[in-house]
């Protein structure tokens, strides 16, 4: 993907975002005056609620946090229970209690942080960044979608969020093995992508003399529709599943549109032709582990790291196996894209509570971590132990690579890659990739395939009332009515305008409307 800086963001309070941005960005980007990083003269503790992925606390043995201390002086005490299972039912707990830390962490608490940062319990945290911390004023001044992100109704500033890094993230994987024992070529368009599936469903590749197969198969049906791959093949016949914006400035969203009614259309079709998963709706997420594992899975889109390694996997298992990335075949309008994004932002983080004495010095230690050490330490964890530095760049040591347990829980267990305020550096995730991951990585990314997303918005407070009201019905009937078309109990043609007027019974231009209007305000 070129480098691109968007400009446009939509600040989810809720929903959709799941979007692209700069690719292979440097350790030092956002890192602007390390020097001493020392936060307090005298040893300052910090009290702080971390709990976040239903069950993680922060720990006072992390060697990270321990490292973080050294360099500025200050020490984090820990003070959610360890025996909560709930990330967002401790946190309110917490709220309602009205005994506050001085700092509150969590993952998915984006909502949560500008609320009770209206009612005053978070801090507005624009002007403590301008005054005391260079680092993540950079950083905002270079990435001003995260503050947009980040701030109220009221334009505050309420939380400093965890940042991911990377571009492209999912792509499609095919059976290589399989093309080359039929003698075909992998699909460059959709015709040819139909008529690899069907001899994948009728020429028994697998080589076991039963028709076993199942050319297409995912694991993401997905909550909301930006995480449905089913409905995501309509992309074939042009159809975007997002909002987006039309070339006269107007909001529109994919799954209303003509091209969606051709693109489902067909997705039906496939599946009726046997192309499809039978069990593509309830077969969850062991989907690809049972697809691949037994040797009867060809062609799917999912992450490229994690489906790259079954080729390690299951080498000693499946003579010849070879599942390879494959550019976007193109659609019937000759064009090939990706549509899925990494997200920009993530509605995690930490901010600084308004009974907290030392809002100073706690910006101050925010700020440590986007400094070029800060950023390392929590990408990478501690220099001569998880990495080595290698012509200027960390560099996982072999034990880490090769580990018993992933790099991502090696990482946890010393407290780095946590949803604290920081921002990621792609390059951890792609040492972890094995070489047909980094091909695939490669290809979309010299392809250009991404598409750019709808911009981060935000509501006011009407605006999100009003969305809240309406877009749970909306995505739920959108999401039945297509699996629905799918599997053949309607046909698309008999249900349209049935779909079309049921949306707009659920307030479906109203959505429409909401967002325009948040986006004329950009």
């Amino acid at each position: 993907m070129k480098k691109k800086i968007l400009s446009l963001l939509l600040a989810t309070t809720f929903l959709l975002a799941a979007c692209g941005t700069k690719n292979n960005a440097n350790v030092n980007e956002g890192a602007k005056s390390d020097g001493d990083t020392t936060t307090v003269q005298e040893p300052l503790e910090l009290t702080m609620h971390m709990h976040f992925r239903n069950a993680y606390v922060y720990s006072e043995d992390w060697p990270v946090f321990k490292e973080a201390a050294k360099a500025t002086n200050i020490t984090l005490k820990g003070v959610a229970p360890s025996s909560a299972t709930d990330t967002k039912e401790v946190f309110n707990l917490l709220m309602v209690s009205g005994d506050l830390p001085d700092i509150v962490e969590g993952n998915d608490l984006r909502d949560n942080f500008i609320k009770y940062g209206l009612e005053g319990a978070f801090v507005p945290l624009e002007d403590l960044i301008a005054e005391h911390a260079p680092n993540l004023q950079a950083f905002l001044d270079e990435h001003p979608y995260v503050k947009t992100f980040c701030s109220g109704p009221d334009g505050h500033m309420y939380f400093v969020p965890y940042i991911p890094d990377g571009g492209v993230s999912k792509g499609y994987y095919i059976r290589q093995d399989w093309l080359d024992k039929l003698g075909l070529q992998q699909p460059t368009n959709v015709d040819e992508l139909h008529d690899v599936l069907t001899a994948f469903a009728n020429n028994d590749p697998n080589g076991n003399g039963v028709k076993d197969e199942i050319p297409y198969f995912t694991r993401h049906v997905g909550e909301n529709f930006k995480d449905n791959e089913a409905t995501r093949l309509a992309h074939f016949w042009g159809a975007k599943t997002d909002f987006y914006v039309d070339e006269n400035g107007k909001v529109q969203h994919g799954l209303v549109s003509k091209e969606f009614k051709e693109g489902i259309s067909n997705v039906a079709k496939w599946y009726d032709e046997g192309l499809i998963d039978p069990e593509i709706y309830t077969r969850g997420g062991k989907a690809r582990d049972i697809a691949l594992g037994n040797n009867i899975g060809g062609f799917t889109h999912d992450w490229f790291g994690s489906t790259a390694a079954y080729n390690d996997n299951l080498a000693s298992e499946i003579e010849g196996f070879s599942f390879q990335p494959i550019a976007p075949p193109a659609d019937i309008n000759g064009k090939s894209w990706e549509e899925f994004n990494r997200d920009l932002v993530k509605p995690d983080g930490w901010a600084i509570t308004s009974s907290n004495e030392h809002q100073v010095e706690t910006i101050k230690y925010f700020d440590f971590w986007f400094s070029e050490e800060g950023r390392r330490l929590m990408n990478f964890g501690i220099e001569g132990v998880q990495y080595d530095m290698v012509d200027g760049k960390p560099i996982f040591k072999d034990e880490i690579i090769n580990g018993e347990s992933s790099v991502q829980n090696q990482l946890w267990e010393i407290g780095a890659q946590v949803p604290i305020g920081f921002y990621q550096d792609f390059s951890y995730e792609l040492q972890t990739y094995n070489e047909v991951a980094q091909k695939g990585v490669n290809m979309y990314t010299d392809g250009d395939y991404l598409i750019e997303p709808f911009p981060y918005i935000s509501f006011n407070e009407e605006e999100q009332k009003k969305f809240d009201e309406i877009y749970t019905n909306i995505t739920t009937y959108m999401m039945e009515a297509h699996q629905k078309w799918v599997l053949g109990a309607e046909s698309v043609d008999e249900g349209w305008d049935k779909y079309i007027k049921t949306l707009d019974d659920l307030g479906f231009q109203d959505l429409l409307q909401i967002y325009q209007a948040a986006y004329d305000r950009l």
